[in-house]
């Protein structure tokens, strides 16, 4: 089944979440944006990361489908006093206001999919690569 990778926010859906998260290229697709919840894809590349942020009044949960890397949380920016390896089928949970990264350590894309209790980003956004992301004026 070819997976529509397009926004279906607010309206039913059902999707296989682990291909979905495998078959998505870009950096970060936004496949549901709702009242109180949103889901995005990601794909992160060899030595490339999320990128260290905190999202203010939001909890995340992250899933990692394939691939490894280090995760790193703390109370501020320059106090990340919380690290961990992540590999294939981890859960990650972020406190609302916790900073955060996960960089890819391995020589492939680190495959991941992540839920926003509520949404982060617009809803639809489409980052192809990191750099679309960091240059999106709607991005904090």
């Amino acid at each position: 089944m070819e997976i529509d990778f397009k926004d279906h926010g607010k309206e039913p859906y059902i999707i296989d979440i682990e291909d979905a998260t495998k078959d998505n290229k870009n950096y970060r697709t936004t496949i549901w944006t709702g009242e109180k919840l949103q889901v995005t894809v990601m794909s992160i590349g060899p030595g490339d990361d999320i990128g260290l942020e905190v999202h203010h009044g939001i909890d995340q949960f992250i899933r990692i489908e394939e691939g490894k890397g280090v995760c790193k949380m703390g109370p501020s920016e320059d106090n990340l006093n919380f690290e961990e390896k992540v590999e294939d089928d981890d859960a990650v949970f972020v406190p609302a206001d916790m900073w955060h990264n996960i960089e890819n350590t391995g020589d492939k894309p680190l495959k991941l999919y992540t839920i926003y209790a509520g949404p982060d980003h617009l809803p639809g956004t489409i980052h192809p690569t990191h750099q679309d992301a960091e240059n999106d004026p709607n991005e904090d």
